[in-house]
């Protein structure tokens, strides 16, 4: 599956950003989606995934309440809306995905996943 992010930029402490990540090749509903990031000098970290119906999703603690992920699968696309973000926010962002028999099912490390989008870049201003 080919898996395409989009929706980034720059952004002040406070506001909020929409980020999309298109799939295509494979049938999208198979598939846990999950987003990382990664801040600069730092490792990719996990930010949240959300199961195949949608019916289930996981957040890293800092993000808890504040992002939001989502997903259309008529559309093959699934969003991560951030909201009330933080300069530590500020990372390039990948979507990720995972191929599974498990409906509910959701993964939270990176070598998990097979599939990744190029990025996005998310910058938050004090």
């Amino acid at each position: 599956v080919q898996l395409q992010a989009s929706g980034g930029g720059l952004v002040q402490a406070g506001g909020s950003l929409r980020l999309s990540c298109a799939a295509s090749g494979r049938t999208f509903s198979n598939y846990v989606m999950g987003w990382f990031r990664q801040a600069p000098g730092k490792e990719r970290e996990f930010v949240g995934a959300i199961s195949r119906s949608g019916g289930n999703t996981d957040y890293t603690d800092s993000v808890q309440g504040r992002f939001a992920i989502s997903r259309d699968n008529a559309q093959n696309t699934v969003y991560l809306q951030m909201n009330n973000l933080k300069p530590e926010d500020t990372a390039v962002y990948y979507c990720a995905a995972k191929l599974t028999v498990y409906t509910g099912r959701l993964y939270s490390t990176e070598y998990e996943y097979d599939y990744w989008g190029q990025g996005t870049q998310v910058t938050v201003s004090s």
